[in-house]
């Protein structure tokens, strides 16, 4: 035997509740556990979503709305960003489906909502762009480092007595500020940005300073070496 109370649940025999929910129109169904919202025979919408379509399977008592979250899971598209249009009308998420007239194998139409589509081509021409932004930043680095190499083997040469001429580092020098000005000039956002803050600060910049100051030494090295030689004869 059932019994039943003023909140609109209902315990049969097993002690189990069951819940009811009026519909539009006053029908009073049972309540769904799954989420849907809807008990009853079950049937299969044709959906039209671009170049693909679906079959899908509700029950027949559902909305619009049950429909949406079903289709989530097919298309990836959350249902705020689902537009259904069935027999050219767009429908509203609290609208059931045998209520206007959608049957076994109807056909509803997915657009995905123009604002959301807005959103999503922003966000990847965002991300393109920090993508371009830290292959810019990692070239300089790459350029950066063979600059270093240069430098360091100029240094190894002066301090083991070979010749080397004072416009070699300045060169170096050069070239390493041109690097500087090629990471300052990349425009970037988020992790690229804090990519090329870091290798302008933490790389770039100290080994310019390095440079300099290697530069300076060895020239100065080089003019005390060719002075002593002067003074040999």
């Amino acid at each position: 035997m059932k019994k039943s109370n003023s909140k609109g649940v209902v315990e049969n025999g097993k002690n189990e509740a069951i819940h009811w929910e009026l519909r539009p129109g006053g029908m009073l169904v049972q309540k769904r556990e799954d989420g849907l919202g809807a008990s009853g025979p079950m049937i299969k919408v044709k959906v039209s979503h671009g170049s693909y379509h679906h079959e899908i399977s509700v029950p027949a008592q559902a909305t619009f709305g049950d429909l949406k979250k079903v289709l989530a899971n097919e298309t990836g598209l959350e249902p705020k960003e689902q537009r259904l249009l069935f027999r050219g009308k767009e429908k509203e998420d609290d609208e059931c489906l045998h209520m206007v007239g959608v049957k076994d194998m109807s056909k509803v139409v997915l657009l995905e909502d123009p604002a959301s589509k807005e959103r999503k081509l922003e966000e990847m021409k965002r991300n393109q762009g920090i993508s371009k932004a830290c292959e810019a930043v990692a070239k300089v680095r790459v350029e950066v480092d063979k600059l270093s190499e240069k430098v360091t083997a100029l240094e190894s040469s002066v301090h083991s007595g070979a010749k080397v001429a004072d416009k070699e580092f300045v060169v170096l020098t050069e070239l390493l500020i041109v690097q500087l000005l090629k990471l300052d000039s990349i425009e970037a956002e988020g992790e690229a940005k804090v990519q090329r803050r870091i290798e302008n600060s933490q790389v770039v910049q100290p080994m310019l300073d390095d440079s300099l100051e290697k530069g300076s030494a060895c020239s100065e090295l080089c003019r005390d070496s060719r002075h002593a030689e002067g003074e040999k004869f």
